[in-house]
């Protein structure tokens, strides 16, 4: 293969032509056939590639044939390129537009998978990984800008999660949605919509903000929402039937959630919209039912039963591993408040002046923070804590470990006992999502933010990442590697800088990955491209870095 020019003259003027050509041989003879007109590259080009066609047996001879040649390296490439080409194969690139706000907007989303942090963080990753080829931008931009739009994410919000859900949907309707709720803390107190309310985190001492996240059949987002820290979770049920109705265009669909998300008033919502539920009922509303005779503890086994009782079915079963776990973890908290008390009654035994209600209070403290105030009386008389357990409200309780009762409108020809029980246990779908979401990859705390509008920006920019980190679970789910880990070892996978500088030419090429790393792409379905375009994207913050963080 090789280069040839061809002049040829013409009336007024002389005409050049350069061929990238090769030589073959048809019997004796040698022809030459051509493969492509170079006569449009410019100069630089078609030298580029005579230099590669003479030393492609021996690249390594491209350093003494073009003195002056630097070799440095480049951003890294391999992990940002694999979440950038899964948000374009899941529609998010599609959804978020083309537009500069919709490029910040996919920028955040994809840094959020690969290292999670502020907005500020997200300026300096995109310094470290080639966001500016990979996502072209055409100028650059600091920590305002993300700030900013999170502003734009929260109004395009609505027209965002629409774009996803007709991608993946297109004319098809999902019959069945799941829905769930949490909390997150924050550790401000200049929140818009940070409230006290009931901490899911445990967190004393913190104000929160409450999430909904809603669910197809399979578990993938569809919507979340923000609410105020005080919102219960009841009070957050209309708006999804509304939306499922409304915006999602449903016609027939069964809400599922667990026992403190759908009561009578939300069973109204939903059947006013012409929608069925599917939710589980209290260790107290199962005891009245066996009081009123609609149960009986027999029907609770290791196998379904069903219960219809007012035009509502009941799906009854004992899970016989989950009752031996209540049970031990019941006689462990027991057995562990014992034994504080005897720990309280040696020390005001060896102690003539050790305070006695100080060392009541101990065990009444304790006692509560166990749950085992309805179990266990806490006395103090003549310098000894007595502790008594009431047995017979103890054999009460222990008849109910392991039971629980699902109840549903559902008609039975479409939706047996199993499929309702299924359905019920496709919750902790929701509850993967919000783990990942809130503490094993994702973080949606600590949220660096103080308005609602980017307070609800950011919660849609932590939705969007779980949709990434959800493929890529699925991506590398026969492989030995968690998500974390396989971003990791990609993020080392960087291009290569050449440049002459006396010329003043640089391409950035991507290398060959090492078996490892070919590994991951493929099991991802991603290719790497052969090169970076050249942009000098100028991506810098407005903050610097602490003096305390550089120091650490």
């Amino acid at each position: 293969m090789y280069i040839t020019v061809i002049k040829s003259k013409g009336k007024h003027k002389t005409y050049q032509s350069v061929l990238l050509r090769e030589s073959y041989r048809e019997g004796v003879r040698v022809k030459n056939r051509t493969i492509a007109n170079l006569s449009h590259c410019r100069p630089e080009e078609i030298e580029a590639i005579r230099l590669a066609l003479k030393h492609k047996d021996d690249l390594s001879g491209l350093e003494q044939a073009r003195p002056g040649l630097e070799v440095r390296e480049g951003p890294s490439l391999g992990a940002l390129w694999t979440v950038y080409a899964l948000a374009g194969r899941l529609g998010l690139k599609k959804a978020l537009g083309a537009g500069r706000q919709g490029r910040l907007a996919l920028w955040q989303v994809l840094a959020r998978v690969l290292d999670q942090g502020s907005r500020l963080s997200a300026v300096r990753l995109a310094g470290f990984h080639a966001a500016g080829q990979v996502l072209g931008f055409s100028r650059g931009f600091d920590e305002n800008d993300l700030y900013r739009n999170l502003t734009w994410l929260s109004e395009h919000q609505e027209k965002i999660e629409d774009r996803l859900f007709k991608a993946r949907r297109g004319q098809g309707r999902p019959e069945l949605f799941l829905y769930d709720v949490t909390s997150s803390y924050l550790e401000g107190e200049y929140n818009a919509l940070a409230d006290w309310g009931y901490s899911r985190d445990k967190k004393r001492g913190k104000k929160q903000i409450v999430i909904g996240l809603l669910c197809d059949e399979w578990g993938e987002p569809v919507s979340t929402e923000v609410f105020t820290g005080n919102t219960s979770d009841l009070q957050t049920f209309e708006a999804q039937v509304k939306k499922a109705a409304e915006r999602f265009g449903c016609r027939r669909v069964t809400f599922v959630g667990d026992r403190g998300m759908i009561k009578s008033g939300q069973i109204e919502d939903v059947s006013q919209a012409g929608f069925h539920y599917i939710t589980a009922i209290t260790k107290a509303q199962i005891r009245s039912m066996i009081k009123k005779g609609v149960f009986q503890l027999g029907l609770f086994d290791e196998q379904l039963c069903e219960v219809e009782y007012g035009g509502e079915r009941y799906i009854l079963r004992r899970n016989p591993i989950r009752a031996e776990e209540v049970k031990r973890n019941r006689e462990s908290k027991l057995a562990l408040l014992q034994a504080l008390a005897a720990q309280q009654n040696r020390r005001l035994a060896d102690h003539p002046r050790a305070d006695q209600h100080r060392a009541w209070r101990l065990v009444i403290e304790k006692c509560s923070k166990l749950g085992l105030e309805s179990l266990a009386t806490v006395t103090a008389e003549n310098r000894r804590i007595k502790l008594e357990v009431d047995e017979e409200y103890l054999a009460e309780i222990a008849e109910l470990d392991g039971c629980y009762a699902l109840k549903t409108d559902l008609p039975a020809e479409p939706a047996s006992a199993q499929t309702i029980h299924d359905r019920y246990k496709d919750l902790g779908l929701v509850e993967q999502a919000f783990r990942t979401c809130k503490t094993e990859h994702l973080k949606v705390r600590p949220a660096f933010v103080r308005t609602e509008a980017n307070t609800r920006g950011h919660v849609l920019v932590v939705m969007l990442a779980y949709l990434i980190v959800r493929e890529l679970r699925r991506c590398w789910s026969e492989m030995d590697v968690t998500v974390e880990e396989g971003l990791k070892r990609l993020t080392t996978l960087c291009a290569m800088t050449l440049s002459w500088p006396a010329k003043g030419n640089q391409v950035q090429k991507i290398p060959t990955p090492r078996e490892e790393s070919a590994r991951l792409l493929e099991a991802a379905g991603v290719r790497l491209p052969k090169a970076l375009p050249s942009r000098n994207i100028r991506v810098v913050t407005r903050k610097r870095l602490p003096a305390h963080r550089k120091n650490t």
